[in-house]
C-alpha cells in the first residue's frame, strides 16, 4: 500500500523530538512534519480542557498540511486528550504513555519509579494502568521545572542536574530497579540520570514502541511512503535555535506562530 503523505507529531515543544527520532529511525523513507508548541510548554501543569483545546489544535494544523497519521509526541496530551481526539477527528492516532506494563513485567524488587509531569500522573488513564500492576511499588515522581529547563536549552545544567538528585534519591532508596520516564522530553536527560542512579537501575522510556506501532499502523491501514528520498519538516513557536540545537542542525527549523 503505497501513501506519500507525511506522518504529523506534536508536543508541548522540543521533547517529542525523541519519539520522532525513533520513528525517523525505523521509517527513514516517511515524510514527517513535527510541531513543538513550545509557546505553551509545559502542558503538564495545564488544566485537562486547557490540554485538549492545544491537541485540538494542534492536530488540525497538522490535518490542513496533510497528514495521514498523527503522532501524539507528548504523554500528557495522550493521557488527557487521546479519546478525544480520536471521536473527534478521521485519522490514526499513536498516543505515548509511560512504559509501566515493560517494567513491572521485569522488575526483580516489584519496585518500579516513573519520573513524568503533573498532567500525566493525575490523569484518569495513567490511574487505571497503575492499577493492573497491583503487586508492584510504583513511586510517582513528578518532575517539576524539567520540561521547562530543557525547553530553554539547560540541560546539561547544574540546576537540572540538583532537580534531577532530589527527585531520583527517594526512588534509589526504596530500591527502584527501574525507572519510566513518563514524559517526551526527558530522554535528553538520561546522560545525567545515569550519573545518579546505581548501574542495575534500568532505564526505559517510550519511543521504540511507538516507532514500531507507527509503523504497524502504516503497514495495515494507511500505507508507506513510496519516494526514496524524505522531507523532515519542523514547526516551532518558541526559540527555534533550540530545536535546532537537539537536531544537531542537520534539519531545518521553521519559526510559525500557531
Amino acid at each position: 500500500m503505497i501513501n506519500n503523505a507525511p506522518i504529523g507529531l506534536f508536543d508541548s515543544g522540543i521533547g517529542g523530538t525523541s519519539i520522532w527520532k525513533e520513528i525517523h529511525q525505523l521509517l527513514p523513507n516517511e515524510d514527517t512534519i513535527y510541531l513543538a508548541d513550545s509557546k505553551n510548554a509545559p502542558y503538564g501543569i495545564k488544566s485537562k480542557k486547557e490540554i485538549q483545546k492545544l491537541s485540538f489544535k494542534n492536530t488540525e494544523l497538522l490535518l490542513e498540511m496533510g497528514c495521514k497519521l498523527i503522532v501524539v509526541a507528548c504523554n500528557t496530551a495522550t493521557t488527557n486528550a487521546i479519546k478525544e481526539l480520536r471521536a473527534k477527528f478521521d485519522v490514526p492516532f499513536i498516543g505515548i504513555e509511560p512504559a509501566i506494563k515493560p517494567a513491572a513485567n521485569k522488575s526483580k524488587t516489584n519496585c518500579i519509579g516513573i519520573l513524568a509531569t503533573k498532567g500525566t500522573l493525575n490523569s484518569t488513564l495513567f490511574h487505571k494502568a497503575v492499577l493492573n500492576y497491583p503487586n508492584t511499588k510504583i513511586i510517582e515522581q513528578i518532575g517539576f521545572g524539567l520540561v521547562q529547563l530543557i525547553e530553554n536549552g539547560k540541560i546539561e545544567s547544574k540546576e537540572t542536574n540538583e532537580l534531577l538528585i532530589e527527585y531520583l534519591h527517594p526512588m534509589i532508596e526504596a530500591n527502584i530497579d527501574y525507572l519510566v520516564l513518563g514524559c517526551s522530553h526527558y530522554p535528553y536527560l538520561i546522560s545525567q540520570i545515569k550519573k545518579i542512579l546505581p548501574k542495575g537501575i534500568k532505564i526505559i522510556d517510550s519511543g521504540e514502541a511507538v516507532a514500531r506501532q507507527t509503523e504497524k499502523i502504516l503497514q495495515g491501514k494507511i500505507g508507506f511512503n513510496s519516494n526514496l528520498k524524505s522531507n523532515q519538516v519542523f514547526f516551532t513557536n518558541g526559540n527555534p535555535e533550540v530545536l535546532k540545537s537537539i537536531l544537531k542542525n542537520k534539519y531545518n527549523v521553521i519559526y510559525k506562530e500557531f
